[in-house]
């Protein structure tokens, strides 16, 4: 069925055109990429580099008469791309920036926006076209092409499906206006945040300037299509294919925490741009309160309906208003959204440190160990550790000041994803939680949103090494266990410097070489040092 309106005139996007670019090869690049070094006995480095091989084999230019509008890192996973996977991609990318398309792959999902402002999650790669089932083919109110009849990774119909056959929500209120995707097509909102990291790696408020007029239309549309009117989002199957959830899902933890997640991140870059002289301040004003005022209701409305405070645990609500039984990783997205307070994220940092629920061997899974279809060799989403919500879970912890566990979480995944590859030579999509293999997951060679362990987890959290542009700081977190560790052609919001440390008579030795201006703090045995750097500079903390 063809799919009854494909207006997208109103698409803000400011850029509209594919201009040609030269992408090197890796071989041609790999000389100035970060070169991370370290002394370890597993081969931290050379997963390293494997991944950023599978990177760049990756790399994709738009066909012609797709109406991409730029060079792409892809998932990975089929034929298609998607939204929330190439978010996730982007945030290890930022550490090449220029050298291999990262942020710039989520332009082809703004420039497909519609006329209401709904951008599609997944697009077919080669002509650019939405997939036709996550279309609104029948010009009906909100529905779920796939959620009555998932089977993994299929459809467990044949043939064609009738509307009265799927899933429709209940929204509880009048919306006048029917969606041009389904419900399937209206999950993870994350690109603002996705945009926000990158900003904090890169520095680049002309991306911030480009981005922000499609993200504002798109929090309005999913605020008018998938907004319960009790202030939740409401979800079918949420990416989490075959989450024990599924069944109960009518709103999501997730997606609801992800919206507000979503209106943060929109206001510091409008913050931003205002700074800088790029918006003026009624604009600011005016959506600052549209997307505070709706946030602020998602935020108490998670806290009311999601939160048990006998569990300290927050829940997906079925479609009757009683909280889902399963415990997820969904729920994590609490913290990086700053919907919990500080006693509510305590409590999820126990669950954290549970080995009966989410402490594994391999941290942290989807679902807790102790439900009734937790697949101890992944299964999927039923337990599988993912990097996508690895990483929700470690900059929440971030947040609350839970350094120490977020490193230790990282780590962990990114060790473990080390071993595997000592042992099968690849990178998985997905890992088991209960043993050190790549479990019953297909997919190797995933790079993909798997390479951000092997990539970001190794120089952010092993290295130590995180820029921070609003500060125009870079920040270098030393490990007193290692013998000598840095990196090499460290790339950070315009500037460039290598960084090296080595242990010497008990004092750690610090040589940094570059041309460039900045501010170095380190963190050092309980220990913190402030620097300017100018040139080329050695000395010992």
């Amino acid at each position: 069925m063809v799919c009854w309106r494909v207006i997208r005139e109103a698409c803000t996007l400011k850029k509209k055109k594919y201009e040609p670019s030269v992408i090197k090869t890796f071989e041609e690049a790999e000389r100035i990429l970060p070169n991370p070094i370290i002394s370890s006995r597993r081969d931290f480095i050379g997963c390293y580099w494997y991944a950023v091989k599978l990177a760049y084999k990756n790399v994709h230019k738009p066909k012609n008469g797709s109406g991409f509008v730029s060079d792409f890192v892809d998932a990975a996973f089929n034929e298609n791309i998607f939204m929330w996977d190439t978010a996730f991609i982007t945030m290890f990318c930022n550490l090449f920036h220029t050298l291999i398309p990262g942020i710039c792959s989520l332009d082809n999902f703004y420039c497909k926006q519609l006329q209401d402002g709904e951008i599609p999650r997944e697009l077919v790669r080669e002509t650019g076209k939405d997939f036709d089932k996550w279309v609104n083919a029948f010009d009906k109110p909100l529905y779920s092409y796939f959620h009555n009849h998932y089977g993994h990774r299929r459809l467990k119909a044949t043939g064609s499906i009738s509307y009265e056959e799927m899933y429709k929500p209940d929204l509880g209120r009048i919306v006048t206006e029917n969606p041009y995707l389904t419900l399937d097509n209206l999950n993870h909102p994350i690109l603002a945040w996705a945009e926000y990291v990158s900003y904090c790696q890169t520095g680049d408020r002309e991306r911030l300037d480009l981005v922000m007029e499609p993200l504002f239309y798109y929090y309005k549309a999913l605020w008018y299509h998938i907004r319960h009117e009790n202030h939740l989002y409401v979800t079918d199957w949420a990416s989490m294919d075959n989450s024990p959830r599924n069944r109960y899902l009518g709103c999501a933890v997730d997606t609801s925490c992800e919206m507000v997640l979503f209106a943060n991140s929109l206001i510091c870059i409008m913050e931003e741009l205002y700074k800088y002289g790029y918006i003026d301040k009624v604009l600011l004003q005016d959506r600052k309160e549209f997307l505070n005022r709706t946030s602020e209701l998602t935020k108490q409305a998670i806290n009311s309906h999601m939160w048990d405070e006998d569990k300290g645990f927050y829940f997906d609500l079925k479609r009757n208003g009683e909280r889902a039984p399963v415990k997820t990783i969904a729920g994590f997205w609490a913290m990086i959204s700053g919907v919990a307070d500080e006693k509510q994220a305590a409590r999820l940092v126990h669950w954290l440190e549970d080995e009966r629920t989410f402490k594994r061997l391999h941290r942290v899974p989807a679902c807790a160990a102790d439900e009734e279809e937790y697949d101890k060799q992944g299964g999927y989403w039923k337990g599988s550790v993912w990097a996508p919500t690895n990483t929700m879970v470690i900059y929440g912890l971030q947040k609350y000041g839970y350094n120490a566990l977020a490193r230790e979480i990282a780590l962990n995944h990114l060790d473990n994803v080390v071993k595997v590859f000592e042992k099968t030579g690849s990178i998985w999509e997905n890992y088991p939680p209960d043993e050190i293999s790549s479990g019953n997951a297909d997919k190797k060679d995933f790079v993909g949103w798997s390479g951000i362990a092997p990539i970001l987890y190794l120089i952010e959290f092993k290295i130590g090494l995180k820029a921070d542009a609003l500060n125009q700081e870079v920040i270098w977190t030393l490990d007193p266990k290692s013998e000598y560790s840095g990196c090499e052609n460290y790339w950070f919001f315009g500037k460039q410097a290598s960084f090296y440390a080595q242990m010497e008579k008990g004092s750690m030795h610090i040589k940094i070489f570059t041309q460039d201006l900045f501010q170095l703090k380190i963190n050092y045995l309980n220990n913190v040092y402030h620097y300017t750097i100018r040139g080329d500079i050695s000395f010992m903390v």
